[in-house]
C-alpha cells in the first residue's frame, strides 16, 4: 500500500461523524475535487481506496443521500448518487459554491473538514522516502482557492497552479506537508511521516517536535474521547451496572478524569495497577459498548 493510501485510510477512519455540519463540509470539500463528475441528474466519484469509497458513503447516508450505487469500474471503486439538493452548491459544468467562505469563516472544525475532504476527493501524497510531495487537484480554481484560504490561515504555505484537467495545490516542503498532515487529523501519517525524515536529514527543529507532539496528544484526547461516549452509552442503555466491578471503578475514573493518562488512572484505583492492564480494562468497555 502507497503511503498516500495508507493516509487516506487512516483520515477515512476517523470517527467524527456526529456532528452533521462537518460531515457536510467534508462532503463538500470532496465535491470540491476533480475526481467528482456531473451526469445528467447523478454525480459521480473514483477512487482506487476501498476504505475512501466506505468514507464518501458514510458521509451520504449520515446526510440522507442513501440513494447511491457503487460499482467497481476496473482498478477503480465509482460511486453515483442523484445530484445532492445542497444549498450550497451549485451544478453547472463543473460544482462550484456559493457562501462557503462566509460559512466556514472562524469555524475550526468546518475548516478542517473542508480540507480534509478535498484531500480524500484528490489528493495524493508521494512516499517521504523518495521526495516530499503533496498535491490536491481541484474542478476549478475558485475550489483550489477556497482551499488555499484555509492553509493561509493556519500558516501552511502551498502553491497553486493550472493543469490540463484542472487546478492544483501543491507543496515540496516537509514542515509544510507536516502541518497538513496534522491539520486534517492524520496524526498517525504525521509520526511515520516524520520518522522517515528524520533519518533523511536529522536536524534539530522545532515545528517537528510540536507536530509530533500535537499529534501524539491528539491520538491520546481521541481515545479518551471514544472511552467516554461508550461509557456514557453503556450507562444510557442500562448495560454499565452489569460489567464486573473493576470495569466500573475504572470507568467512572475515566468519566471524572478525561485527560489523565493510562499511568494516571491506573494509580488512581483502589488496587493500583501499570498502563497495560488500564488499557485492557477499557478495551474490554470500549468492546463491550460496540458489541
Amino acid at each position: 500500500m502507497s503511503f498516500s493510501s495508507e493516509v487516506k485510510e487512516e483520515i477515512s477512519k476517523l470517527s467524527n461523524l456526529a456532528n452533521k455540519e462537518v460531515v457536510k463540509f467534508e462532503l463538500l470539500g470532496y465535491l470540491s475535487s476533480n475526481n467528482i463528475t456531473i451526469e445528467k441528474n447523478k454525480i459521480k466519484f473514483s477512487t482506487e481506496s476501498e476504505y475512501n469509497i466506505n468514507r464518501f458513503s458514510k458521509l451520504l447516508n449520515n446526510l440522507q443521500y442513501t440513494n447511491h450505487n457503487i460499482e467497481m469500474i476496473g482498478k477503480k471503486f465509482c460511486i453515483s448518487v442523484n445530484k445532492p439538493e445542497i444549498p450550497e452548491v451549485i451544478y453547472n459544468n463543473t460544482i462550484t459554491f456559493k457562501n462557503i467562505t462566509e460559512q466556514i469563516n472562524n469555524q475550526e472544525l468546518l475548516e478542517k473538514a473542508f480540507v480534509r475532504g478535498s484531500f480524500l476527493g484528490g489528493g495524493s501524497i508521494n512516499n517521504p522516502k523518495n521526495t516530499y510531495h503533496l498535491e490536491i487537484t481541484f474542478s476549478s480554481g475558485e475550489n483550489a482557492n477556497i482551499v488555499l484560504a484555509i492553509l493561509n490561515k493556519y500558516e501552511i504555505q502551498f502553491k497553486n497552479i493550472e493543469k490540463k484537467n484542472g487546478y492544483a495545490l501543491y507543496t515540496k516542503d516537509g514542515d509544510e506537508i507536516s502541518k497538513f498532515l496534522a491539520l486534517i487529523g492524520a496524526n498517525s501519517s504525521v509520526l511515520k511521516f516524520e520518522e522517515v525524515r528524520v533519518y533523511r536529514d536529522i536536524r534539530n527543529n522545532v515545528n517537528r517536535k510540536v507536530n509530533c507532539e500535537t499529534a501524539n496528544l491528539n491520538k491520546t484526547l481521541n481515545a479518551a474521547l471514544k472511552q467516554i461516549e461508550n461509557i456514557k452509552y453503556l450507562k444510557q442503555i442500562g448495560q454499565f451496572d452489569k460489567m464486573p466491578e473493576q470495569l466500573q471503578e475504572i470507568a467512572n475514573l475515566r468519566l471524572e478524569n478525561p485527560e489523565a493518562s493510562l499511568v494516571e488512572i491506573g494509580q488512581m484505583l483502589s488496587k493500583p495497577i501499570g498502563k497495560s492492564g488500564v488499557s485492557h480494562r477499557l478495551e474490554k468497555i470500549v468492546k463491550t459498548a460496540e458489541e
